[in-house]
């Protein structure tokens, strides 16, 4: 019998400025779920399904969530 490789292979965003460091938005698949994380906190991960991802994305390209500006 074989062992189930369960490690995570995370991708990072190209729009994440390209440079090494933590600043990079990544991305892992599973076969059931979407996998999130910030390269600066990668013991936090947030775990979703393409549905759910595709429409925040949506609404964020939309301009229904305000952009932060900086104090």
């Amino acid at each position: 019998m074989h062992a189930i490789d369960h490690t995570l292979h995370w991708q990072k965003s190209t729009f994440s400025d390209g440079g090494e460091g933590n600043t990079c938005v990544e991305l892992a698949a599973t076969p059931t779920a979407l996998h999130l994380r910030e390269s600066d906190t990668p013991d936090t991960e947030l775990a979703t399904t393409t549905a759910p991802l595709a429409n925040l994305i949506r609404c964020v390209k939309s301009g229904l969530f305000p952009v932060a500006t900086p104090r």
